[in-house]
């Protein structure tokens, strides 16, 4: 059996590039009978940026209840917060202990606001350690990763490599599971969806709020009259990431016949979302109302995943000479 880790921080409502690109492959994941699949809120991770304690416990709330309200079984696999299993946070100081600068130097997370050192905290430069520290706690064979964090990903293989080679075969060294077949999922200004970039489309706001977000999207200026270009348009492009291939060509065929606009066609893509997330949109609204039931949900999968994380901590501790009881 493997084990699968990944992790989402906690920043913010999901959006829905975040269910193409990662909750839902995820869940799928979590579905294949050979894997144990432990999905956890990564809110220490957040608190390199967030400073308002309620938001950063709503943002772990909505996180979670998109991962449920998305497929996760919570019977099946954990789901748990970052910040209920602290062996994490004592596991991190042994692997700092072994991260050479320059390595830390050089990841994305420090080197993309180096220019800015007034806005790097020791949490962010140190931000890879921690990273590491979540996948190599839990035994965890195979980490999905996107290809922006693969870097992060090699660290904490390169970390545990060097704690292996001074203390001997301690930590399991992780692979990447890189799925090439990636959505890239256009934002409503066609650049990459991205809550930095202020361009996302949020499934789970309200109808009203979702038929606004979709009619900002960006588009041509062509004539109703006139024939339209849909693999050029970025309505079209995320209507065709939710249907199929009969259902584009229709489309398809609109946009070439003309007199077909754009609001239409956004419209259409309003109804293809209402219908294509119905059920999650549901799930998601009514965890939110109840999120005692999030709580405990997730309380029941930091108990599962920190049976895991104190054995490994106990190696670990035994492996550097420290008591163990």
């Amino acid at each position: 059996m493997a084990r699968i880790l990944t992790g989402i921080q906690s920043t913010g409502v999901p959006h829905l590039g975040n269910i193409l690109g990662a909750y839902l492959p995820g869940v799928e994941l979590s579905r294949q009978p050979d894997n144990q699949a432990l999905f956890f809120i990564a809110d220490l991770h957040s608190l390199t940026t967030i400073r308002d304690k309620a938001l950063l416990q709503q943002n772990s709330f909505s996180a979670a209840a998109a991962w449920i309200a998305c497929g996760f079984d919570t019977n099946q696999g954990i789901l748990y917060r970052q910040s209920d299993v602290a062996e994490v946070c004592e596991i991190t100081w042994y692997l700092n202990c072994m991260t050479p600068y320059p390595m830390l130097a050089n990841a994305h997370s420090f080197k993309d606001k180096s220019s800015r050192l007034s806005d790097v905290n020791a949490g962010l430069f140190t931000y890879p350690v921690l990273m590491a520290a979540d996948i190599l706690l839990y035994d965890a064979d195979i980490v999905p990763v996107g290809k922006d964090q693969l870097q992060h990903l090699e660290i904490a293989r390169d970390i545990a490599g060097v704690f292996n080679r001074a203390y001997g075969e301690t930590f399991v060294i992780p692979k990447a599971s890189i799925r090439e077949d990636v959505m890239i999922v256009p934002g409503i200004d066609g650049q990459k969806m991205s809550k930095s970039y202020q361009n996302t489309i949020q499934i789970f706001q309200s109808e009203s709020g979702l038929k606004k977000n979709i009619n900002k999207i960006i588009t041509g200026s062509e004539p109703l009259e006139a024939p339209k270009h849909p693999e050029s348009c970025t309505v079209f492009q995320l209507y065709a990431l939710l249907s199929d291939s009969h259902e584009q060509a229709s489309l398809r065929a609109q946009y070439l016949g003309g007199n077909f606009g754009y609001g239409a066609a956004k419209t259409i893509l309003f109804e293809r979302i209402m219908d294509r997330f119905s059920r999650e949109r549901s799930e998601y609204e009514r965890l939110m109302q109840h999120t005692p039931e999030i709580e405990t949900i997730l309380l029941q999968g930091a108990d599962k995943a920190r049976g895991i994380a104190s054995s490994v901590l106990r190696r670990v501790r035994d492996t550097l000479g420290f008591s163990t009881k």
